[in-house]
């Protein structure tokens, strides 16, 4: 198991915050974003975050690993290809475990334990399982498979890098978000996420750009022309193409048909 550095991940988490900032308010004026920048930099200098604060957590029961479900078929034998940022080998906690063997009952979940629990992986790895099952049946046409709400920007932020780096080696699923902060054309939504998201390659089936969204949404038929996928977006409001924008996180996957058979609440 590896080691948290709590100094380096402090640093991490003040410099995401300081990005955070500056997607608040973006001014055009070039002498105003100059400001901007410094006052932001001057209140982090100053000790606007705190830390860091630890504290000590009981650990939570463990259970068995995603190898083992696979093993055992409770998750497709192809999930493997998703491992890009999951570790086959690691104990699940138990509420994961039983997370996972209901889904794949068709049962409904929901899911209420502590801070840093893993309740994301408990609904966002059934999803993935079902996707993968759908394309090894080649049974993954467009269509819309699954919608995550989050509350605010920052949880769906949170929820695309786990995407990156779990769909990063399967081009043929696709993904996006789609908030207040997404940006219209291809060219400004760039330029967003290499701000937001510095030194971190981007990944040919995520869908940045309101533009691209609206031009090939996961229903259009120039999908069918690609392999399927995963579409992400998040929203609050009147709804996610109209209206004011809302603060939620929906993933939408691409497949046959835009039913959805399992909702987890968290």
């Amino acid at each position: 198991m590896s080691k948290l550095d709590p100094i380096a991940t402090t640093r991490a988490m003040v410099d995401a915050y300081q990005r955070y900032l500056h997607t608040l308010i973006e001014p055009r004026d070039t002498k105003l974003a100059r400001a901007l920048d410094a006052a932001i930099a001057a209140a982090i200098q100053d000790g606007v975050t705190k830390g860091p604060i630890l504290e000590a957590t009981p650990p939570y029961a463990q259970g068995r690993s995603l190898r083992e479900l696979i093993g055992e078929g409770v998750l497709h034998s192809e999930f493997a290809t998703l491992a890009g940022g999951l570790p086959l080998e690691r104990p699940l906690y138990v509420h994961q475990e039983q997370a996972l063997r209901r889904a794949a009952q068709g049962r409904n979940l929901v899911v209420a334990t502590g801070t840093g629990s893993g309740k994301t992986e408990s609904f966002l790895l059934p999803i993935l399982n079902h996707l993968v099952a759908e394309r090894a049946a080649g049974a993954l046409g467009p269509g819309v498979r699954a919608l995550l709400l989050y509350p605010m920007n920052a949880l769906a932020n949170d929820q695309m890098k786990r995407l990156r780096v779990l769909l990063r080696d399967v081009p043929d699923i696709t993904f996006g978000r789609y908030t207040g902060d997404t940006k219209q054309t291809h060219r400004d939504a760039v330029s967003v996420f290499e701000q937001q998201n510095p030194g971190e390659p981007r990944v040919p089936n995520e869908l940045l750009s309101r533009d691209e969204m609206r031009k090939t949404p996961p229903t259009h038929p120039a999908h069918q022309l690609r392999n399927a996928g995963v579409f992400a977006a998040a929203s609050v409001g009147h709804g996610p193409l109209r209206g004011r924008p809302r603060r939620q996180l929906a993933i939408h996957r691409r497949g046959r048909s835009p039913r959805i058979r399992r909702r987890t609440w968290c």
